[in-house]
């Protein structure tokens, strides 16, 4: 949000980290550099030129951790690493799939976002593929909303244990996340999520 980045952005960055993370063992004091080498990655990949962070902007948000130099060196790594595959269907890929398949309203692709958003602050969906992700979000989002069920087939046991999981970590969203979602833009999905839980 502070650097005005496209929302695919956010889910590519975390797509980049977790397909580092796979293959390279990260320290721990390592990790906000990794972190925004693939935020600076996926930014020059999919948002526009202006909006790409400076390496001084990411080296602030850093507090100051890391020499200038060591955010091309790790950009490079993790580009070198990944073999220069950027581009990956994340969640937010599959998300606008479905909603423009389905004609769902902007009420529901936002509250979607929302879920899976918080979905990124838990280990449970490290693993749970993209499209499983979109279509369990929206799912729930359709129904907090009172949105009519997309009839498309039929939910394996994987989707359904992703559906329930997902249920039970939105009780407790991030203090920021739930803020950046109170905007009018974003259909004030986290307050209607806050509601429907009342």
């Amino acid at each position: 949000a502070a650097f005005s980045l496209l929302p695919e952005t956010l889910f590519l960055t975390v797509n980049l980290l977790a397909r580092y993370c796979s293959k390279r063992v990260v320290y721990k004091q390592h990790y906000r550099l990794v972190g925004c080498a693939a935020l600076l990655i996926a930014a020059k990949y999919g948002d526009k030129k202006d909006r790409v962070p400076q390496i001084n902007e990411l080296n602030n948000m850093c507090c100051g951790l890391y020499d200038a130099g060591m955010f091309t060196q790790m950009e490079m790594h993790v580009l070198n690493t990944l073999d220069w595959n950027i581009g990956h269907p994340t969640v937010d890929f599959f998300t606008q799939l479905i909603v423009a398949d389905e004609r769902d309203t902007v009420e529901v692709e936002h509250m979607a976002a929302y879920i899976c958003e918080i979905a990124l602050y838990h280990r449970d969906f490290v693993s749970t593929k993209p499209y499983i992700m979109a279509r369990a979000s929206l799912a729930l989002a359709r129904a907090i909303l009172n949105k009519p069920e997309v009839n498309d087939g039929e939910w394996d046991h994987v989707e359904n244990v992703t559906l329930i999981t997902l249920s039970q970590h939105l009780h407790q969203p991030s203090v920021t996340l739930s803020r950046k979602y109170a905007a009018p833009h974003l259909s004030c999905a986290s307050a209607k999520l806050s509601d429907f839980l009342a």
